[in-house]
């Protein structure tokens, strides 16, 4: 599919047509060694007391709200000396059953790669490969229907972009960031159906604006205070949207389109620049 082809959604000619939800299945690991000790990222401020304990109980109510929605999680038991592990959207990217590891940038996160290859290796995932470029997992790849979307900029080396194409056999569009308070694809656009996204215009390069234009004319656009309070570091299941309760304006353009945003306070985790997706790894199995 080239890049240029629209990506048409009949529910945005038809917002009431009913949202169906599908149920998913997700891999977390709790915040038990959560601390901000490093700065890797505009948000991380190591002068900055952080409530550990608040950390785990928001991190378990975003768990239970999941499965109360008929969700399934599973958990990777997380590893002293990792405190951003918690983060597993950026664990490794999952499609078809096949997975494509993650290999970070900074040094202090490089252990998480192998951590999360091991879990997935013991569960039963035979189909795995170690990247030789890096990539920065569900963090930069976004999968959306049958394509996915790959940012770069600041983490995620655009050559892994044509790595994680070979290895899934779909269509990667790259996407360039500019702005670093959105470093991570995750952090700028979250998407909602296989053929719908919202996303922050002033995050990405013009080129990367254009494409999304092009590829999504009905996207739902975020203003600068909602992208701020990290709303589109969401998880939609088709028809219930998590994100953070901050994001009003969002919340308020779901409702339109016939979503149901659910408010999720993680404000322990934003310390370290993490919201609902990026403790979220999907296992599209």
């Amino acid at each position: 599919m080239p890049v240029t082809d629209t990506i048409g959604s009949p529910h945005a000619a038809n917002p009431r047509r009913p949202r169906v939800a599908t149920p998913r299945r997700f891999l977390m690991c709790a915040p038990r060694h959560y601390d901000v000790t490093y700065s890797i990222n505009p948000w991380m401020d190591p002068g900055k007391p952080v409530d550990a304990g608040l950390a785990l109980a928001q991190w378990e109510a975003l768990r239970d709200r999941y499965v109360s929605l008929g969700h399934r999680v599973d958990v990777i038991d997380p590893l002293e000396g990792l405190p951003d592990m918690v983060f597993a959207a950026n664990g490794a990217t999952v499609v078809d059953g096949k997975v494509l590891g993650a290999r970070f940038r900074h040094a202090e996160r490089t252990a998480e790669g192998p951590a999360y290859l091991s879990w997935f290796l013991r569960n039963g995932y035979t189909d795995t490969h170690w990247p030789e470029y890096i990539n920065e997992g569900e963090g930069d790849y976004l999968v959306v229907g049958r394509r996915i979307l790959a940012g770069t900029g600041f983490r995620t080396d655009p050559r892994s972009h044509a790595e994680a194409q070979e290895y899934f056999g779909l269509p990667v569009t790259g996407l360039t960031l500019v702005n670093p308070r959105f470093y991570h694809l995750d952090t700028a656009l979250a998407v909602l159906t296989d053929d719908e996204i919202m996303y922050y215009p002033e995050a990405f390069s013009e080129g990367s604006r254009s494409v999304l234009r092009e590829l999504f004319p009905d996207a739902i656009l975020a203003d600068a205070q909602d992208a701020d309070a990290f709303g589109l570091n969401a998880l939609s299941d088709g028809r219930n949207v998590l994100l953070p309760e901050a994001a009003t304006g969002l919340h308020r353009k779901l409702r339109e389109r016939g979503f149901e945003p659910i408010g999720v306070e993680l404000g322990e985790l934003l310390h370290a620049g993490g919201s609902v997706k990026c403790c979220t790894l999907e296992l599209r199995d």
